[in-house]
């Protein structure tokens, strides 16, 4: 089996097929393991979802990161602070309650809703008044994302996985059937009659090489992390502005917070936006007042994926004609 790429999706994924007895794996990386996006996420993990399938998907995800260690004798660093998302307008709370509504039809009945004054007091740096509360699991929590790569990258190694860094996927050829036979790398051929495809926010142009059309794209997030205060020392959960794409969670005795603006132009991009930084920053400053006079730690920005109805791709590769192209799988 050959699976292209070498960040989260592709280095765990290559763990869990040699865990089913696949044999032989190989993973292409063009760059080095983790490069991308994997080591530059927030790492949030969380079970509330917005569709039955995200859900599953959470919960499934949770499962995995809590049992690592014992699994694996290392882990991804997950914190189990909890999740609150706020709703900011009457539709944001009535969007919520319908999602919370929905989460409990589908197991995850540990999700409650909170008012305005109950989410002040779970997140104690919340301000009490900007938002009408929002629904809480104290499940949810984020990993370590530089720690997660190092995670899968031993769990690879251990696993007797060949990885080959700066090697490029170049395309498949397929037999007569449409079945693929062998992979092509800009370090030559590889035969196997399974492929993985993986890519992050180049999964598009992986596609186009492979001869499928995938559909997701790219588009700039950023990271900050403020300098550390006294009042993030004590256990506090993550907060979701899920109307402006802005989220916020502790990290290093300081306050790490993100967003993606949906007015940036899509595709692949690393430079901070400095303006759009500042509008954020307010934002935050709006709901965590004492972010206001802290200085900036450190901030980056990095390229992630979407899809257009936001939820992962997994699944057969299909061709532009509608056939499937034999023994290839996109995630």
């Amino acid at each position: 089996m050959v699976v292209v790429g070498a960040g989260t999706l592709g280095g765990w994924a290559s763990v869990f097929a040699a865990e089913a007895g696949v044999g032989r794996i190989v993973v292409l990386e063009r760059g080095q393991v983790g490069m991308g996006a994997s080591s530059r996420a927030a790492g949030i993990v969380r079970a509330q979802g917005g569709t039955p399938a995200t859900v599953a998907l959470g919960r499934w995800s949770i499962d995995f990161y809590r049992r690592q260690a014992a699994t694996y004798g290392t882990d991804s660093g997950f914190r189990e602070l909890g999740y609150l998302i706020l709703a900011i307008t009457q539709d944001d709370e009535r969007a919520g309650r319908e999602r919370v509504a929905m989460q409990h039809g589908e197991g995850l009945t540990d999700v409650r809703w909170l008012d305005a004054a109950e989410a002040t007091a779970v997140a104690r740096t919340l301000a009490p008044t900007g938002h009408r509360g929002g629904s809480y699991r104290g499940g949810d929590g984020h990993i370590d994302p530089p720690r997660n790569v190092r995670a899968y990258a031993l769990a690879m190694q251990r696993a007797g996985i060949e990885l080959r860094e700066g090697v490029a996927f170049v395309g498949l050829r397929t037999d007569a059937g449409g079945r693929v036979t062998t992979v092509q790398t800009s370090a030559g051929p590889i035969a196997t009659e399974r492929v993985l495809l993986t890519g992050g926010p180049s999964l598009r142009g992986v596609g186009e090489l492979a001869g499928v059309r995938i559909p997701v794209g790219a588009a700039r997030h950023t990271v900050a992390v403020l300098e550390p205060h006294a009042a993030f020392a004590e256990h506090q959960p993550m907060v979701f502005d899920i109307a402006a794409g802005l989220y916020w969670r502790l990290e290093e005795g300081g306050l790490l917070f993100g967003w993606s603006d949906p007015d940036d132009v899509p595709g692949e991009a690393r430079a901070v936006d400095w303006a759009a930084y500042e509008r954020y920053r307010e934002r935050l400053a709006g709901y965590v007042p004492i972010t206001r006079d802290l200085g900036l730690r450190r901030i980056w920005a990095a390229t992630i994926d979407y899809t257009p109805d936001h939820t992962p791709i997994i699944g057969p590769a299909i061709r532009p004609d509608g056939s499937r192209l034999g023994g290839v799988t996109v995630a």
